[in-house]
């Protein structure tokens, strides 16, 4: 089975790169220091900021997927209010590593497809950086909303055809002449990383039709740009007597204008389905810290 391929390849991506514990160590040790300055850690930040309206409620338990060196599991850990946190991922080496380093508390090597976990295990799953790898996405986002209580949150690189108008008409001309024409000019409509999955791009109406499908009463959008990571931004520092750090702030303040002016979308989604209805100081809450908020109305017929 593909699937089954796709997953064996992911687990055994890590021992090919990093084949002893030595060197697993070593790379781990460039992003233990998540409280330094570093380029790194600031388009870091710009990620975990749609998850910090919910690290203010006090004791949540949370289940991170797909947290390879247990990075979410520490965030959460060291900007929330007492929460408790189990870090998994399909493979566990390097979070045995994190563990080691006193980095994450609880760990598990977990299948985002069939997690171990029973129903309402966690009152939020964060899933970030990771959705996209998943060879069948949709039964790991059923999976995580089967073991939350509260609601799952999901970090992706956004696809940009349902929110550029004028890009899908000129996709959809261009398909009216030919399909070899449109993967021509849309150079990544199928995008495949070496390890063999295709790359998932999530949109805001896929996320509201997952919602409405299955009767969940909310859903919590917040579009942001992330995707300035270069080789070496673990250690360059984030000053402005950084020309590399200026240079990518620059860039930045450019795209969040576009977004804003809803020329361009945003280059990734952070998106919270919940499965029960959040309160108002909740809803609140998120939009003051930049979230589009969207009550699915119930379905009449149920």
């Amino acid at each position: 089975m593909f699937e089954e391929k796709s997953y064996i390849e992911h687990t055994n991506w890590y021992n090919k790169h990093f084949p002893t514990e030595e060197s697993k160590i070593t790379y781990f040790q460039k992003f233990k220091s998540t409280e330094q300055n570093t380029i790194n850690n600031w388009l870091q930040k710009i990620l975990f900021s749609c998850i910090d309206p919910l690290l203010t409620i006090p004791g949540l338990s949370w289940l991170t997927v797909g947290d390879a060196y247990g990075l979410d599991a520490h965030y959460i850990q060291k900007h929330s209010s007492g929460h408790t946190i189990h870090a998994s991922d399909l493979n566990s080496d390097f979070l045995q590593v994190a563990n080691k380093e006193g980095f994450v508390s609880s760990f598990s090597a977990e299948n985002a497809e069939k997690l171990s976990f029973e129903n309402n295990t966690f009152d939020y799953v964060l899933c970030k950086e990771s959705y996209h790898h998943f060879p069948r996405p949709y039964m790991a986002v059923y999976e995580m909303l089967r073991v939350a209580k509260k609601g799952v949150v999901i970090i992706e690189p956004q696809d940009p055809i349902t929110k550029m108008p004028l890009l899908l008409f000129v996709t959809n001309i261009l398909a009216a002449i030919g399909d070899n024409l449109v993967g021509k000019v849309w150079k990544n409509r199928f995008s495949y990383e070496p390890v063999g999955n295709f790359v998932y791009k999530v949109s805001e109406r896929e996320f509201e039709k997952l919602a409405a499908g299955i009767y969940l009463p909310f859903v919590a959008f917040k579009r942001i740009n992330p995707n300035f990571y270069f080789t070496g931004a673990e250690t360059a520092i984030a000053t402005n007597g950084n020309p590399q750090f200026k240079k990518i702030k620059f860039r930045k303040k450019v795209f969040d204008t576009l977004v804003k002016l809803g020329i361009i979308c945003s280059q990734a989604l952070g998106t919270i389905i919940y499965k029960e209805m959040p309160s108002a100081e909740e809803i609140s809450q998120l939009e003051a810290s930049g979230f589009y908020t969207v009550k699915i109305p119930a379905n009449p017929y149920l």
